[in-house]
């Protein structure tokens, strides 16, 4: 397995409502893999690989952290909207690609020097509602003329890159393209199998502003079990503590975040199939943020969910590092607990208090 598919999920753009690229990419990957690929009115992808069973659902979501134009002063400036959780420390100073009918539009985030700066206002952060992107002219009628118009998608300007050692990969969009990077592999390893269950793998849309897709989705699919495939905290740097969140220890396992508190049963059979195999696993927690499980759990009669995460520093900016060998953690590790997923095994997950 190579690096491939990863440098191209990464350098893809789609902020929630505008995945259209991603969506197109994802279902030629996915369409030999699956006995059908639909769509949910949303737009979220769901490959669908038929089986005798309960119904299991496995999703990453499409979209990413980015901005969309807000209007175009009248020197040239784009003022923008934020879709997702931006820290305006991040964004100071930093180059930004803008999707136009007529291609793609560099600009910079304006930012003031520091010798214009009163001293005791340095300390202080940013306010995105002051920032602009300088696209280099002088004038709206310049920028129009580039194809820039209200509604434009903006996302961060960033090749995915190895870094010094080659297990540490530099990108955009981490979050979450390597969720959806994972559940492609994992439908590629199950291609060739006969499933005791009914298997959903889906893309979802608009996470990053309210878990929207995964709504949807998880009402068109109505599973018994639910993976949320995400991002999860790196914390292993300087002034952080690590608390098993740390890059190339294996998936994280979560026992909760904003939106989920992980099915006991779930969890305990999916910690006993990496104890098996002797697959590294950690046992995270988001404080302050959500990821898709937190909306797949109560569709129709709810869900035994679980959050599987694989630990991303620096996320929500243009330069996330994840670890190769996470991902390939994570891809064996759903792989083998897919595979164990019959009635009777959901059943006794369910139920046997």
């Amino acid at each position: 397995m190579d690096k491939k598919l990863l440098k191209q999920l990464s350098e893809l753009n789609g902020v929630p409502g505008n995945e259209h690229q991603v969506a197109k990419f994802i279902k030629e990957e996915i369409k030999d893999l699956v006995n059908e690929v639909k769509r949910d009115n949303l737009g979220s992808v769901i490959g669908h690989k038929e089986g005798m069973g309960p119904n299991i659902l496995i999703g990453g979501h499409m979209d990413e952290v980015g901005l969309m134009v807000k209007s175009i002063t009248k020197e040239g400036f784009v003022k923008f909207q934020t879709l997702g959780g931006w820290y305006s420390q991040v964004m100071l100073a930093q180059e930004w690609q803008i999707t136009t009918k007529k291609g793609i539009v560099i600009g910079v985030t304006g930012s003031k020097p520091p010798h214009i700066i009163p001293l005791e206002q340095r300390k202080n952060a940013a306010s995105i509602d002051d920032m602009y992107l300088d696209l280099g002219v002088s004038s709206k009628e310049e920028a129009i003329e580039l194809g820039v118009e209200v509604g434009n998608m903006i996302t961060p300007l960033q090749e995915f890159k190895e870094l010094g050692n080659k297990n540490y990969l530099l990108g955009k969009a981490w979050d979450n393209r390597i969720g959806s990077a994972v559940v492609i592999e994992v439908l590629k390893n199950l291609k060739n199998e006969k499933l005791n269950n009914n298997l959903f793998g889906a893309f979802t849309v608009q996470e990053e502003v309210g878990l929207r897709g995964a709504k949807t989705t998880s009402y068109i699919t109505e599973p018994k079990i639910a993976f949320a495939i995400d991002t999860g905290l790196g914390n292993d740097v300087p002034g952080s503590v690590s608390e098993d969140q740390s890059l190339g220890k294996g998936p994280q396992i979560l026992l909760y975040d904003g939106g989920l508190i992980a099915h006991r049963g779930l969890r305990k059979f999916v910690i006993d199939v990496a104890k098996e195999l002797e697959i590294p696993y950690q046992e995270g927690v988001i404080n302050g943020g959500r990821t898709d499980a937190g909306e797949m759990h109560i569709a129709h009669h709810g869900a035994a969910a679980l959050s599987i995460c694989i630990p991303t520093r620096y996320m929500h900016s243009h330069t996330s590092i994840i670890h190769y060998e996470d991902y390939l953690n994570t891809i064996k590790l759903m792989t083998e607990v897919i595979k164990r997923l019959d009635e009777e095994t959901v059943e006794k997950i369910l139920f046997d208090f």
